[in-house]
């Protein structure tokens, strides 16, 4: 395969994690490729050799970085979009802990990450991220507005619900009374939307789904709507302020301020390999090839 650079990221490692680094790191080499490890991760591995390459920030990886490798969870993948923005780097998930959904590969066969990818034995999944914005723009998000799971507005602090009004394209579609609102990718239908009754997508669907947080209102089903459509939501209750979330990033808004969510004009390239699967990891997660009668 030439030349190829890998980006490896990760929060606090355990001993695992360790072992999991130390033999990637070796079938880069084997491979003859070049890594670049993330600032607080290496520090954090510690006894891995110096001299490696560090990133700190998006605009320290190079764009022709050929794989964003993330060790952790579901969670470390949600934050290494924050590295990877709309460079087009495609990212695989090291699961280091329990069965994700995005981070799929087990530890155990880190270096098959390596090699399968060398070898070209791999597919790209585009899956799609949701965006938000408003003005004046909200600061917390300025660096990076987009979701890869779902955009969420709630209550702060407080029992009294939300009130969130909603519009599709410009129409009015309802006003949820909820403890808040989903708006869920393809990608994140397994996740927050899923604990909320909404229903699991297949990556790929090009939907949003609507998921109401525990609403009222209690005729408020989930919806599922074209990913294109233009998602505009203005929130009112008692208290003067409410949350609002992208993935696991939150900020704190006035009410009454309007917000404009669609689906991002980029889309995040995850690396499927076909050992893999959405429906094995569905089978497992969802533990549906548990049932007896299968």
């Amino acid at each position: 395969m030439g030349h190829f650079s890998v980006a490896l990221f990760g929060y606090m490692p355990s001993e695992i994690t360790k072992q999991a680094v130390l033999s990637i790191l070796e079938a880069i080499k084997e491979a003859q490729g070049e890594v670049c490890i993330e600032k607080n991760f290496l520090t954090a591995l510690g006894t891995i050799s110096q001299g490696i390459k560090t990133f700190e920030q998006a605009k320290d990886l190079s764009p022709k970085t050929s794989l964003f490798v993330s060790f952790g969870g579901d969670g470390t993948m949600l934050k290494a979009i924050t590295y990877i923005k709309d460079s087009g780097i495609p990212i695989v998930g090291v699961n280091t802990g329990r069965l994700g959904f995005l981070s799929t590969i087990d530890v155990a066969q880190v270096q098959k990450v390596i090699k399968d990818f060398v070898a070209g034995a791999y597919t790209i999944e585009e899956r799609s991220l949701v965006a938000i914005s408003s003005s004046p723009p909200i600061a917390e998000f300025e660096e990076i507005s987009v979701a890869l799971n779902e955009i969420t507005v709630s209550r702060k602090d407080t029992t009294a619900m939300i009130t969130v009004a909603t519009y599709l394209d410009g129409e009015y579609l309802t006003s949820y009374w909820a403890d808040g609102l989903i708006i869920a990718t393809p990608t994140g239908s397994t996740g927050y939307s899923l604990s909320c009754g909404g229903p699991v997508m297949a990556p790929g669907t090009n939907s949003l789904i609507l998921t109401p947080i525990a609403p009222h209102n209690l005729n408020a089903r989930p919806l599922i709507i074209a990913d294109h459509t233009e998602i505009r939501l203005r929130v009112s209750g008692r208290e003067p302020q409410h949350l609002v979330s992208l993935d696991s990033r939150i900020a704190s808004l006035e009410n009454g301020r309007e917000l404009i969510i669609k689906k991002a004009p980029y889309s995040l390239r995850m690396v499927a390999y076909t050992s893999e699967s959405f429906l094995k990891t569905l089978r497992n997660k969802l533990l549906w090839g548990a049932d007896k009668r299968n």
